[in-house]
Parts: structure tokens; sequence; C-alpha cells
């Protein structure tokens, strides 16, 4: 890899820094598609020994680059987002990785297109973790900052993606849940 094509590559990248997701931060503030993206790697990192047969190198490279579409097109919220923006995420995303050299660009051209089929165990792990993230998210954040869709969106996202994926995960989504439920508890007068 040249350094031009390095440098191309994580300026483009960078942008994940600066877009801002739906959710906020504990504090309030709006969360970036980057901070997101290292808390789902986080995430699988810190399950590699609950959950056992699953290439957790492979799961932990999808967590990494499983948003960076959104260095082109932002972040567009699951309850907004269309079949066409995902069609054209996910084309960004090829393109963006045509400008890597080889093997980067096979590899991750590979990576990528066995996390849109959803197939094999590493995929359904990782978009579980990605779902599960941002629920855990929500219920960080202030209450004050969720939609009226939210209190239930909450309660229900992520949900199939658990089951498919792995007793571990299913078992956290519903530990979600609970801390969703107190939550909107706490906040009835």
């Amino acid at each position: 890899m040249t350094e031009k094509e390095f440098f191309d590559f994580i300026h483009v990248a960078e942008n994940l820094k600066n877009n801002t997701r739906h959710s906020v931060t504990s504090q309030g503030r709006p969360e970036s598609v980057a901070e997101h993206s290292w808390r789902v790697s986080l995430m699988a990192l810190l399950l590699e020994d609950e959950i056992v047969d699953a290439d957790f190198n492979k799961i932990i490279r999808m967590c990494i680059l499983h948003d960076l579409g959104e260095a082109i097109t932002g972040d567009i919220p699951s309850f907004l987002k269309t079949q066409a923006d995902s069609v054209y995420e996910d084309k960004m995303v090829f393109g963006l990785m045509d400008t890597l050299p080889q093997p980067q660009r096979d590899k991750f051209k590979t990576l990528f297109e066995e996390m849109l089929t959803l197939e094999t165990k590493e995929a359904k792990i990782y978009k579980a973790l990605d779902k599960l993230e941002a629920v855990i998210q929500h219920n960080e954040a202030p209450i004050s900052s969720w939609l009226p869709l939210e209190y239930e969106l909450n309660q229900t996202y992520g949900r199939l993606e658990a089951e498919k994926a792995d007793s571990v995960l299913l078992r956290l989504r519903l530990a979600a849940v609970e801390d969703t439920k107190r939550k909107i508890e706490a906040e009835r007068p």
C-alpha cells in the first residue's frame, strides 16, 4: 500500500469521528459513528471467551468496518433508513474499498459481503452486537433525548438478531430491555 492510498482511505474514514448518530452519550452530547463502532468492537472483545465456536478476530474486524459507509453518507437512524439508503450506503462502501490495493481490497470486500448476507455465525454476532450497543447507548442517554417511538423501539430493537446469534447475546439483550423498562419507569411521576 502506498502512502497516498493509506492516507486517502484514512482521511475518508476520519469522517466517522465527525458524523454523529441519532443517539447521544450519557452526558447528552451527540455520539459519533466512530464512538459507536469502537464500543461495538469492545463488546465483541469482551465476549470472546463467552461465545464458543466463533472467530472473534473476524467479528472484531466486522465491528470496526460495519459503519464505514457512514463516513460518506452520514448516519440515518434505523427507523428512517430505507432500502434505497442501504443500497446506496453499501455501494459507497464497495467504492471506497475499490480505492485500496490488493490484498486489502479483496479482504475487505469479502468480509463486507459476509456481513451483508448475515449467514455466518460471525456475521450474526456482529449484527446483534451492533443493535445491542444502540440499545445500551439509549439506556445511558438522558431519556429527554428519546423520541416517543423509542420507548417501544428500545424494547424490541435487535431482538431477532440476538436470537439468531447466540444465547449469550440473547441474555444480554433481555437484560438491556430490563434496563430500558427501569429507565422508563423512573421517568414516570
